[in-house]
C-alpha cells in the first residue's frame, strides 16, 4: 500500500523507552535523603508521566507527607541532578521499537517526540540510547512552556518536525497523550505496556497495541480510515 506521508508523534516514558527503573531510582535517592523508605518499582510505575515535580509529590504522599513549593523545588532539583547522571543506567527501548521505526520510516513517515519530560533530559536519554537521530523533533514540557494534555505542545511539536496535523498520529501510554491528541484533533494509538493509573483501554484510543511490532499495522489502519482512496 502507499501510505499518506505523515508524522508519528511519540510520548517518551512508557511509550518509546522503559524509563521506570532509572526514574524510580532517582525518586528513591531523594526520598532516602529525606529519611523516607524507598518506593517499590512495580507499584511506582503508574506514578510516572506527569513530570519530576509530580512524581516527587506522589512519592511524599505515599508516606502521608506534603511539602511546600520551596521544598518541592529543592527536591526536584536534587532529583534532576541525580537522574541526569544515571539517565540510562537501566532504561531501554521497548522491544520491537527499532523494527517498527524501520518499517514506518521506509514508508516515508517522519517521527517526533512530545513528552512532559524536560527537553534536555529527553535528548540526553535518546542520545545515550542511540535513538536521537530517528526523530525530526524532540520536544519537552519546557520547549514551549506547555505540557500535555494541552494540545498546543502537540501542534507545535508536529510543526517543528516539519509535518502537518492533518497527517499526524499520536502514540502514547496515558491520559495526557490521549487528551492532547483528542484536543488537537488527531488520531491516537495507545500502548498497553506503559505507565498509567487508568487502564489505557478505558481511555478509548483509536487503536490499541500490546507490542511495538504491532505499531505499523495500527498506523496503516488509521491511515486507510482517514484517507481510504490511498
Amino acid at each position: 500500500m502507499t501510505a499518506t506521508i505523515g508524522t508519528i508523534v511519540f510520548d517518551l516514558d512508557g511509550t518509546l523507552v522503559d524509563t521506570a527503573p532509572d526514574l524510580i531510582n532517582a525518586l528513591n535517592f531523594v526520598l532516602d535523603r529525606e529519611g523516607l523508605p524507598p518506593v517499590p518499582l512495580d507499584s511506582a510505575r503508574t506514578m510516572i508521566g506527569a513530570g519530576a515535580r509530580r512524581l516527587i509529590e506522589r512519592g511524599l504522599e505515599l508516606e502521608g507527607r506534603t511539602a511546600g513549593a520551596d521544598e518541592i523545588a529543592r527536591l526536584t532539583a536534587d532529583f534532576i541532578d541525580h537522574y541526569a547522571a544515571h539517565i540510562a543506567d537501566f532504561s531501554k527501548p521497548f522491544e520491537g521499537l527499532d523494527g517498527a521505526l524501520d518499517a514506518l520510516g521506509a514508508r516515508g513517515y517522519r517521527f517526533a517526540v512530545c513528552t512532559n519530560k524536560l527537553e534536555w533530559l529527553s535528548k540526553r536519554l535518546l542520545d545515550r540510547l542511540g535513538l536521537s537521530g530517528r526523530f525530526s523533533a524532540i520536544c519537552g514540557a519546557d520547549t514551549f512552556g506547555i505540557s500535555k494534555p494541552d494540545p498546543a505542545i502537540l501542534r507545535q511539536t508536529v510543526a517543528r518536525a516539519g509535518g502537518e496535523l492533518a497527517t499526524a498520529i499520536m502514540v502514547g501510554d496515558a491520559g495526557p497523550d490521549i487528551g492532547a491528541a483528542r484536543r488537537a484533533g488527531i488520531p491516537v494509538i495507545g500502548v498497553e505496556f506503559g505507565y498509567t493509573e487508568i487502564p489505557i483501554a478505558d481511555l478509548k484510543p483509536d487503536r490499541l497495541i500490546g507490542h511495538m511490532r504491532d505499531l505499523p499495522g495500527a498506523v496503516d489502519s488509521l491511515t486507510l480510515q482517514r484517507d481510504p482512496i490511498k
